[in-house]
């Protein structure tokens, strides 16, 4: 029975986990000579750097808004700078006066947000009013200087007429928010504009602008009169391609990956999908496109992208420790444009265990070599090719295996991808079934359609996967094939969809080959831990057995229902329900349940949340795990 070895496995792995983390972060980790910084926390010493200032001047600012709620006062409060630096001075007294002007412009703009037209924004310095101030003041610097802000902020206005003229006059105010007697704020009011051209736009109109925008407020009847003239040009399609900017990257690749194609009509957003696209390649680090201001004599749109190279040789390494598990080493050297069109080729190795035993059998290898031609044949086809070398022992079983794998994936659109490829595995294991040597003929077979607002932390939408393998072992000569299929959902619930409710469902089945001791010992289905049912041993989850060892199953099926709360912008806490079960039948019989539950800590980073999870079993082994503790880079599903 799986016990304390798994325990420690998982503690490994979730070092093994944040020493990556702290690979990805490596050019942060030293923001100063006396601060250190991991994933932007301040571990000890100070980030600030002090600025000497020159002709300091020290002040004290007070700010008061009789008529304004709680909300509103706070949000001027936070605007306004020289409440929020009143103790760090100035240059000068001049510096002082153009700090003021600068937070009325900034003040008078809150207001106008909140549709308060009528707002006053007053401030005084040592007791004049800043437009009475002399053009080169003198203050009295014997103490700070008293700095005062009243702001009155007026009453609450509303939308009175309303007209959308021009191009735009076909175009329903209703849909853009602007109804007689609704909202009147500014940011409002610009929006509506800016989605009006978008909306005209995306008619495959790219010269559309807004003419005119004219805003009335009428005091009297604290309203405002609104009036929005578009003028959206010709259809027009796309032009010629130019790329600026490639070196070392081809720019005949830069075009034709970017799938911006003459004659294609134009859209906003297929230019959006495009840079996105080529953000994806490693080897560029920046991408803007931008458009031609007027069309080509031929009535197209002529595009140029730009772009900048980032560096394309890579190396690292890396380093784990543990008392129970003892030392662990990793590396890794990469090149992001081998042949000169984004091409990545990567290898790696590691070895864990170190120290805990003096039996090198025991470790855990594995050494990769992994490449990957982007627009392989066609702009949407990606190749994929690898060749993996791997020891592994966790409790289950001892695997030694070789695998090599060569696979296209075809993009059908922006959300949906099909895949196949070929697959080669030589494996040796000892498991419950004794000491087997395994040669497997796979061709994989892949759909995936993803529909979520961000791979790595998603508020809303959904991912569906399903893949079959046939399969030949053939030393036994076994044929099978693996079925799998996943789906995960999301739902953000609240302002700034501080609660997102997530919920994943994944399940598997082998179909074909005499007995389970035919299919190979990686190719059997296990359960528990970090990518399945936390609280329990990686693949602790299995039938057993009358020996007590566990056999691997034909089938399996798990879910995860999650609770992501943000406690603010960085931190977030994660309940979670785990459950799952796995079966020697080709479908589940759902006769050994097994359910694990727990808690999450996230901090949001740049490249996705740091992941740490604490779960139990709710429905343990006699002598398994009582805990688990997972770590890792990203949502768990």
């Amino acid at each position: 029975m799986p016990g304390p070895g798994r325990a420690r496995a998982l503690q490994r792995a979730a070092v093994a986990a944040f020493l990556a983390a702290s690979a990805l972060s490596w050019p942060g980790f030293v923001q100063s000579a006396h601060a250190f910084k991991i994933f932007g926390i301040t571990l000890f010493g100070s980030d600030e750097e002090k600025e000497e200032v020159i002709d300091p001047v020290a002040y004290t600012a007070s700010l008061s808004a009789p008529g304004a709620d709680k909300a509103l006062t706070e949000r001027l409060e936070t605007t306004a700078t020289l409440v929020q630096d009143a103790k760090a001075p100035v240059s000068g007294d001049l510096g002082l006066v153009v700090k003021a002007r600068e937070d009325r412009e900034r003040l008078v703009a809150v207001l106008y947000e909140e549709a308060r037209y009528g707002g006053v924004v007053r401030i005084t310095i040592a007791g004049t009013d800043l437009d009475r101030l002399p053009p080169t003041p003198s203050f009295d610097r014997s103490r700070p200087v008293p700095v005062s802000i009243t702001i009155d902020p007026g009453p609450v206005f509303t939308l009175g007429a309303v007209h959308l003229k021009g191009d735009a006059a076909k175009l329903d105010p209703k849909t853009y928010g602007l109804v007689p007697g609704g909202q009147a704020g500014s940011v409002r009011l610009i929006q509506a504009g800016e989605r009006i051209v978008r909306d005209l736009k995306a008619e495959g109109r790219p010269l559309a602008r807004l003419a005119t925008r004219d805003v009335v407020a009428d005091h009297a009847t604290r309203t405002v009169d609104v009036t929005l003239k578009a003028e959206s040009g010709p259809v027009a399609d796309l032009g010629s391609v130019s790329v600026k900017g490639a070196r070392a990257v081809s720019s005949d690749f830069i075009r034709r990956y970017s799938r911006l194609d003459d004659n294609q009509t134009y859209s906003p957003d297929q230019l959006k999908k495009a840079a996105e696209r080529l953000r994806a390649l490693s080897a560029l680090s920046s991408v803007t496109i931008r458009e031609a201001d007027h069309l080509a004599p031929d009535g197209s749109l002529p595009l140029t992208i730009e772009v900048s190279e980032g560096k394309f040789r890579y190396f690292g390494v890396g380093a784990s420790y543990s008392s129970l598990d003892g030392a662990g080493l990793n590396g890794y050297w990469g090149h992001r444009n081998l042949f000169g069109e984004a091409e990545t080729l990567r290898i790696e190795g590691s070895v864990s265990g170190l120290g805990a035993t003096t039996d090198y059998t025991s470790f855990d290898y594995k050494a990769g070599i992994y490449f990957t031609k982007p627009g392989a044949f066609l702009p949407r086809i990606t190749w994929d090719a690898s060749l993996v070398a791997k020891r592994e022992t966790p409790d289950t079983y001892t695997a030694n295996s070789l695998t090599a794998l060569s696979k296209l994936s075809y993009e059908l659109n922006d959300r949906d991808t099909v895949g196949a490829g070929f697959e080669v595995a030589l494996s040796e294991s000892e498991d419950a079934f004794g000491s087997n040597t395994y040669l497997t003929l796979s061709l994989p077979m892949t759909f995936e359609r993803d529909a979520r607002n961000n791979k790595l932390d998603p508020t809303d939408g959904f991912r569906l996967t399903a893949g079959v393998t046939p399969s030949y072992e053939a030393l036994g000569g076994a044929v099978f094939s693996s079925f799998e299929g996943s789906a995960s959902g999301y739902l953000g619930i609240g302002n700034s969809d501080r609660l997102v409710l997530a919920g994943h469902l994944a399940a598997g089945s082998v179909v074909g080959a005499n007995s389970l001791k035919d299919i190979p010992t990686t190719r059997r289905f296990f359960a528990g831990g970090g990518g399945s049912v936390r609280g329990y041993a990686y693949q602790e989850i299995s039938p057993y057995n009358d020996a007590n060892e566990a056999t691997g199953g034909r089938s399996y099926t798990v879910a995860s229902l999650e609770a992501r709360f943000k406690v603010n912008e960085k931190i977030g806490i994660v309940p979670f329900f785990d459950i799952g079960t796995v079966s020697t039948e080709i479908v589940p019989d759902f006769s050994d349940i097994r359910m694990g539950a727990g808690l999450g800590l996230r901090y949001a980073t740049p490249f996705g949340p740091l992941r740490l999870d604490v779960a139990l079993p709710l429905n343990r082994f006699d002598g398994g795990s009582r805990y688990g503790i997972y770590a890792g880079i990203g949502q768990a599903f």
